[in-house]
């Protein structure tokens, strides 16, 4: 039996990654290779490639198949690029639906890697293009963004209880006062450098005024959105983007016992669900439609953040559409894109979403 097709699957985490190789034989069948682990790294990934021509036959067509886990992959993707290596990067919510479909309950970085494997033997899937380089910056640039805000967002609680404590030296607060200030203008610093990174690329930047025409979208969320999704690049329809912003919605049930409460799952970028939060209490002040359909799920529901959850959602999608469809927005337009009953019923149950995003 002659062997047409060889895959690697890899499972890859912080620190190391673990390979299967998925033989498809010629009737349709699948061999497998024992699973190895190596070192995240440079060196680890020598030992792969040198791993793999000792056990695959360079006359055979060869993919290299892994999922997107933040930035841990990234590495060994550009590493494989280089090599002129054909490489897939496939979604979270794409593989794990694939895993159920093989009705794969144990879930270990040895199981994994073969799955992988036999996916990328499998299945067919687009092959990986490093991101143009301006995605790339913007999306370094917003990341660090938020992380300077976060440590000014630490200090100033730090400020705020010292100021209200009993005779705190003045040396203490004037030294985080310092620091605040310092931050503010790194932050400035960084948003002048991503406005000059969009305005130099024309294209880029007609896409980023249609997506500013949303109320409540402004140009450093809407910039930190396309910079997460590569311009929604890898993206075949609105679940799938859901999922990887981890809005998706997953319930604890088991039979009549079970009834435990639905919730957003958060296994996705958390860069997204934070750019979102903001806009959404804007838009339900400002955006007519969102307002309405802010004020229903309150109604329905009162937990408020629960409906707050929706709005973002909501948003995510109606930006997606958008740039597909490469149109500004319109009053009205969330009734096109508007979630199914049943989704909508979902997000709105009294168990739908959790308290915070």
């Amino acid at each position: 039996m002659t062997i047409k097709k060889q895959s690697i699957g890899i499972d890859i985490s912080h620190q190391s990654f673990t390979a299967t190789i998925c033989f498809v034989k010629s009737d349709g069948s699948f061999s497998f290779s024992k699973t190895h682990t190596f070192p995240n790294n440079k060196q680890g990934f020598n030992q792969l490639m040198r791993w793999v021509r000792k056990h695959c036959d360079g006359s055979i067509p060869t993919v290299f198949l892994m999922e997107a886990t933040g930035v841990y992959h990234e590495n060994l993707a550009y590493h494989l690029y280089k090599l002129k290596q054909t490489v897939h990067v496939v979604l979270a919510n794409t593989s794990k639906h694939y895993a159920s479909s093989l009705n794969q309950k144990t879930k270990t970085d040895a199981v994994d890697s073969r799955m992988l494997a036999r996916f990328g033997g499998e299945r067919q899937h687009k092959v990986w293009q490093p991101p143009a380089p301006t995605m790339r910056s913007l999306r370094a640039l917003t990341r660090y963004r938020v992380q300077l805000i976060e440590q000014q967002s630490a200090l100033k609680a730090i400020l705020h209880s010292k100021e209200e404590a009993h005779e705190v030296s003045s040396v203490i607060t004037s030294s985080n006062q310092k620091i605040i200030k310092f931050l503010d203008g790194k932050i400035e610093e960084i948003d002048k450098q991503i406005r000059k990174l969009v305005a130099d690329n024309k294209e880029l930047k007609a896409k980023i005024d249609q997506q500013v025409t949303i109320p409540g979208i402004g140009l450093i969320t809407a910039v930190t959105i396309i910079a997460e999704t590569q311009g929604f690049h890898e993206f075949k329809n609105q679940r799938q983007l859901i999922s990887y912003a981890g809005y998706d919605v997953v319930a604890n049930e088991s039979g009549s016992s079970v009834r435990g409460k639905t919730k957003i799952s958060k296994k996705g970028n958390r860069y997204i669900r934070r750019a979102m939060n903001q806009p959404a209490m804007s838009a339900i002040q400002h955006n007519p439609d969102l307002k309405q359909f802010y004020t229903r799920l309150v109604n329905r529901n009162p937990i408020r953040m629960k409906a707050l959850v929706a709005v973002q959602r909501k948003l995510l999608v109606l930006m997606y559409t958008l740039w597909k469809t490469d149109n500004a927005y319109l009053e009205g337009y969330q009734k096109n894109v508007a979630p199914s009953k049943k989704s909508e019923a979902t997000l709105d149950s009294p168990e739908g979403l959790p308290s915070k995003v």
